[in-house]
């Protein structure tokens, strides 16, 4: 079986795709501790960015950076992460992660463990989530087009 066909990448389920087109999709990653997370991803099995000729690594980037400024200007997060790994998945992807300072995991990485929080932190952190997740809708459609105008 080849890569292709074992690549959760190349072979998608139950993803929420907000845009793509011929070359990339952008999907809403369904994760209830980072509201807003959001993955660009490129439609060919690539497994690095520099195997992209410049004008396809300047596309994706174009839409990670957009994918940035509306999560900056509708969910207002303290920091926005982008990591590009491919270490489990080698397939060329962004991960755009807003992140708040009373998130679950702040300031660890989203992948680290969690460090211990109070009950006090705890709420808080819900109740900022839940106006995040009030929001939510309108930064996918926001998001959804301006990646049209792209």
């Amino acid at each position: 079986m080849s890569t292709q066909e074992t690549c959760p990448l190349c072979m998608p389920a139950n993803e929420t795709v907000l845009w793509s087109n011929d070359t990339l999709r952008v999907i809403a990653v369904e994760d209830s501790s980072h509201p807003g997370f959001t993955r660009v991803i490129w439609r060919d099995h690539v497994r690095e960015m520099t195997e992209l000729p410049a004008a396809a690594r300047n596309q994706i980037m174009d839409a990670v950076w957009l994918v940035e400024q509306y999560q900056r200007g509708v969910l207002q997060p303290d920091k926005v992460n982008l990591a590009q790994f491919g270490n489990m998945v080698p397939h060329v992807h962004w991960h755009i992660i807003p992140r708040w300072s009373c998130d679950s995991h702040f300031p660890e990485a989203i992948w680290a463990a969690a460090p211990l929080r109070s009950i006090v932190e705890k709420q808080r952190w819900d109740a900022r989530k839940a106006q995040i997740d009030a929001v939510l809708p309108h930064y996918h459609a926001a998001l959804t087009k301006a990646l049209s105008a792209l």
